[in-house]
């Protein structure tokens, strides 16, 4: 419960409107009690008046009951009002929180987790967090507070009532959703990862698709799936039946909470010291209370995914680095990005040798420097070094004359424009994309930039040019083309040190020399970094460094 208790504090400034959400809840839930109970007796006193000749003033309980019918319609108005209002609070403190604590974590840290559980991470564990008030707490807060308040109603009447009442309660809203979520929480938990290792087969198929029907693979991988999918439904199946068994208790203790009252209720009424129409009237109250607790078998049956979510939520927030000192400079970046490595290591966890070896590199601004070596040299690594996504295990990086360190990381990262191996690009226009670089980039920037990167004629000719969509991950072009349009979109960012990690992949020896011409030409005095274990454009440097 450490983990439940640690997502109630996590929700801490929305404390306010989960109370007020409560108390108009329980208003509601009371007013609609009341007003089944006053009904009840309205009704069975009226007949009462009139089989004996009596009178009866009908117009303080018409006008109770008119109350009442406006609480339980106000109220419930209102509750769901403010409990949404709580609700999607609750999500934007929640998604906040946890872009906070990503944002910091390299892609290493990140890159640990397959692209479906990071998807059912971001969406179905929040999904279900955000919904633990109104599915959990709310509910629980709710029957306790009602319950209490209806048996200390109906011990106004008798003692009896009130334990029939109470044990009927607790065998329905307590016992009986306790059992069965012992014995639900451990499917629960694992209906949550069948459901990750499903997205995750999903995004497989999706982006392998073409390799599973060149290989003749496909039928085997349907059939994987369709097994993760049967197991999962199976345990939907338990769950349901599970379900099922809670409500018929819910039925059987309400049932049993009417009956007991009115048989009780006889003798009180033979010997005078109950009224007829009170008799109706504790009943129907008896029978109404049930409202108070019938949403209990759901909350405990989902306490299980709950847990077992806040687990997967927490675990990836609590991979976040610890605190960095106080920086510098936070939020501005340099005029001029004059880099230094002095004595730089590195090593992954659990790598027998270190990526990167006591390297000293001179970067000052406006230089240009190709980085060279073999598959595994530490190339890539040293860009993730130079932007602070890893820090070195030994030596230092001086940006400035400054430890980089002390620059936040908003503003160091500003220092660079990158063009990593793996375009990045999204779902949306090919406008889009180059303007994820430069937001209020114009048109006349983007048609600057794709012509240097060497794609202006390509986007001309094609339908739409730059609104042509591009479908997910780029999909719509080539391999080659993706990558000059991540160039592209580098070349538009307003950054001091442009950085080209293998930007010849898929490109011919004098296409990829001809656009690195080009770039070069186009830098106006900023400083490049192109990470390559090619020849096309080495003579355009100004220093070569070999890991």
């Amino acid at each position: 419960m450490r983990l439940f208790v640690r997502l109630l504090l996590l929700y801490r400034s929305s404390w306010g409107w989960m109370a007020l959400g409560a108390v108009l809840s329980l208003a509601a839930l009371l007013g609609n009690v009341a007003l089944m109970g006053t009904s009840g007796w309205f009704i069975a006193a009226m007949g009462l008046a009139g089989a004996v000749g009596g009178t009866l003033d009908y117009f303080s309980p018409a006008a109770l009951i008119r109350a009442c019918a406006i609480i339980r319609t106000g109220g419930r108005y209102a509750e769901r009002l403010v409990t949404h209002e709580a609700t999607f609070r609750l999500i934007a403190r929640l998604r906040t929180w946890l872009f906070g604590k990503m944002e910091p974590q390299s892609p290493l840290a990140l890159g640990r987790y397959h692209s479906g559980d990071l998807a059912s991470r971001l969406r179905t564990d929040l999904d279900r967090l955000e919904t633990a008030y109104l599915r959990i707490v709310l509910p629980l807060v709710i029957a306790l507070a009602a319950t209490v308040l209806i048996l200390a109603w109906l011990g106004r009447f008798a003692a009896v009532f009130v334990l029939i009442e109470a044990a009927a309660l607790i065998f329905s809203g307590l016992a009986v959703p306790l059992l069965l979520s012992l014995r639900s929480a451990r499917w629960s938990r694992q209906r949550v990862r069948l459901m990750v290792r499903l997205n995750e087969q999903a995004i497989d198929g999706m982006q392998g698709m073409g390799e599973l029907l060149v290989f003749g693979a496909a039928r085997r991988f349907i059939a994987r799936f369709a097994a993760v999918s049967g197991e999962a439904v199976a345990l939907q199946a338990r769950l349901a039946r599970l379900d099922g068994l809670s409500q018929a208790g819910m039925l059987l203790g309400s049932n049993l909470a009417l009956w007991g009252v009115v048989v009780a209720a006889i003798p009180l009424v033979r010997r005078g010291d109950l009224a007829p129409a009170d008799l109706v009237m504790a009943g129907l109250v008896a029978l109404s209370a049930f409202e108070a607790v019938a949403p209990l078998p759901g909350a405990f049956q989902s306490l299980g995914a709950v847990l077992e979510s806040a687990r997967r939520i927490f675990a990836m927030a609590d991979a976040c680095p610890p605190a960095a000192p106080s920086r510098e400079h936070s939020g501005l970046r340099p005029d001029r990005c004059d880099l230094r490595l002095t004595g730089v290591g590195f090593t992954y966890d659990g790598a027998a040798h270190p990526a990167v070896r006591a390297l000293d590199l001179d970067f000052p601004q406006g230089r240009r420097i190709a980085v060279r070596g073999p598959t595994g040299a530490g190339k890539s690594t040293l860009v993730l070094l130079l932007t602070g996504l890893l820090e070195p295990d030994e030596g230092t990086i001086t940006l400035n004359g400054r430890p980089a360190g002390n620059y936040d990381g908003e503003t160091r990262r500003a220092c660079f424009a990158v063009a990593s191996q793996s375009p990045g690009l999204f779902c949306g226009t090919l406008a889009d994309n180059l303007r994820l670089g430069k937001p209020d980039a114009g048109d006349a920037d983007l048609w600057h930039v794709l012509g240097v990167a060497g794609l202006s004629d390509f986007v001309a000719a094609i339908p739409n040019g730059l609104n042509c969509w591009l479908g997910e991950t780029g999909l719509t072009i080539s391999g080659g083309q993706a990558r000059r349009l991540s160039i592209a979109r580098a070349l538009l960012r307003d950054a001091p040190v442009v950085v080209l990690d293998e930007p010849g992949e898929g490109l011919d020896y004098s296409s990829e020399r001809a656009m690195l011409r080009a770039v070069v030409e186009d830098l106006r005095g900023r400083s490049l970094l192109l990470i390559t274990h090619r020849a096309a454009g080495l003579d355009l440097m100004d220093d070569i460094v070999f890991l």
